[in-house]
């Protein structure tokens, strides 16, 4: 009698324990995973973009607006036209040789490809251009956040020394004030103004166009449920860049941007520029930097502030070393490596098209060697 009622005892143990073991599996997938293995079917991506695993995804990450408006004035088509003109002007160097275009190629998605960028006058700058694609969504501009919207980033290299020359306001006023052609097109961007031509709307200008350099990817209309926009091998990426951590740095509608981290957070990391601290004079911001934006990434080499990284892979592996103190694999390098790629959007041809400029007038400056 005992032994059958034993008998019983262990197989509903045992069914009890399957349950468990199948629960507790659901549940450990569900939170450490961000995905399942998704096969190209249909049925199972619809069935993946009902679960709450692609939610995690959606609360991580966001879709790129139409426009990165700004609180303090309208953009308007008048306005971005200036701006574009303004953007591809090489009159506002002191030299002339160099434009805001020169050092962020809007047709290379708005960097230059060098370590560090050339000057007006040939010398090297200290850091590596970084993209004014979807720059106006940052936290701030520059690698140290010293400017808090691009409309005062621009007014910085106008003025600075190194890389356009132009010293004083005054001058970069004077001079498009002496091009006919300037005047109207200052008029209708900032209609009612007695003297428009003025250091602050040139800045506001060239901000306005860039709120519009927005560039939209394949991921967006992943995160919009379409999940045929991501090949597995990029989901596994997605799924590896979250589970490893990357997300705190690399989240939000840009995949980063955001936020300051030290360089070298976790294993200390070789470098002579002391990033922030210069800005802040806070000890704590040694060594910090603003996280740099993944959007089109694979399109932006070479990396780090100082350019001296020249591939995604190495990158990849060097961050989950010193900022996460991770290892990583060489199937977790290429897949999110390949995860990625989908982060490069479609540049907007049409409205970055350099226009005719203006011509000079009778009293227009030339290059100017030295004031």
């Amino acid at each position: 009698m005992k032994r059958p009622l034993l008998t019983i005892i262990f197989v509903l143990e045992l069914v009890v324990l399957g349950v468990l073991y199948y629960n507790f599996s659901y549940y450990y997938a569900a939170a450490v995973d961000v995905q399942p293995e998704i096969s190209s079917s249909l049925e199972e991506q619809q069935e993946y973009s009902k679960s709450g695993l692609s939610q995690i995804v959606r609360d991580l990450f966001e879709t790129l607006p139409v426009e990165a408006a700004p609180t303090s004035y309208q953009v308007t088509d008048d306005l971005t036209a200036l701006g574009r003109m303004l953007f591809f002007d090489a009159r506002l160097s002191r030299s002339q040789t160099v434009s805001c275009n020169t050092c962020h190629r809007l047709d290379r998605y708005g960097v230059d490809n060098l370590p560090v960028s050339v000057g007006h006058d040939g010398r090297e700058l200290a850091r590596n251009a970084q993209t004014v694609y979807n720059a106006a969504l940052h936290i701030a501009q520059f690698w140290d956040g010293r400017s808090p919207t691009v409309e005062e980033q621009s007014k910085g290299p106008l003025m600075s020394e190194v890389e356009m020359g132009m010293l004083d306001g005054a001058y970069v006023e004077e001079l498009l004030r002496s091009i006919p052609g300037y005047r109207q097109l200052f008029q209708d961007a900032f209609p009612g103004e007695v003297e428009p031509i003025i250091l602050d709307n040139v800045a506001t200008a060239i901000g306005a166009f860039e709120r519009r350099l927005l560039t939209p990817s394949r991921f967006d209309n992943f995160l919009d449920g379409d999940l045929s926009q991501l090949s597995l091998e990029e989901q596994r990426g997605l799924t590896s860049f979250v589970r490893l951590g990357c997300t705190e740095c690399h989240s939000g509608v840009t995949v980063g941007g955001q936020f300051y981290k030290k360089l070298g957070e976790i294993v200390p990391y070789e470098t002579t520029d002391l990033g922030r601290f210069k800005v802040t004079w806070n000890d704590s911001d040694r060594y910090v930097f603003k996280v740099p934006s993944l959007r089109n990434v694979a399109e932006t080499a070479p990396y780090l502030h100082d350019g001296s990284i020249e591939t995604l892979e190495e990158m990849v592996v060097l961050m989950a070393q010193y900022q996460l103190g991770k290892d990583v694999t060489d199937d977790e390098v290429n897949n999110i490596v390949a995860f990625l790629h989908s982060l490069t959007g479609e540049i907007p041809t049409e409205y970055i098209n350099p226009p005719p400029l203006p011509p000079n007038g009778p009293n227009t400056p030339g290059p100017q060697p030295e004031f």
